[in-house]
């Protein structure tokens, strides 16, 4: 094996985990939301616009939540910029366009931040409706 070929093998494997790593933090969000009442509707929502990691019903409002993993809840905080949260308003805007009330559906923007140790910090409607 090749110096490259060994870069390689390392970056896909450091992509695998971190990948098994984020699922396993949004399963670990989507049980805490079903705990306090809530009802998951989708999981990894696609969109033109992106992705949701979490979208949650309250009655007839939407949470539409963005899980962040990290040693620490400082570095998980700090991966969502002004780009990301734009992002994740055009994503909400086009699944609430499939909802009844469209986009008149109330909603909110929640992170949810999971640190190395398991622990979980929510921050309910983090960057507002835009």
């Amino acid at each position: 094996m090749t110096g490259n070929d060994r870069i390689k093998a390392t970056k896909a494997a450091i992509g695998r985990t971190g990948y098994h790593a984020g699922v396993a933090a949004e399963m670990q969000i989507a049980r805490d939301y079903e705990r306090r009442g809530f009802t998951i509707a989708c999981r990894r929502w696609r969109g033109a616009a992106g992705e949701i990691d979490l979208i949650a019903r309250d009655g007839d409002a939407l949470i539409f939540v963005e899980v962040k993993a990290s040693r620490n809840f400082d570095r998980a905080i700090a991966r969502i910029g002004a780009r990301q949260q734009a992002r994740i308003r055009a994503t909400a805007e086009e699944f609430a366009g499939t909802q009844p009330h469209g986009t008149l559906t109330d909603m909110r923007f929640d992170v949810a931040l999971v640190d190395g140790h398991g622990t979980v910090r929510i921050i309910e409607n983090a960057f507002g409706h835009g």
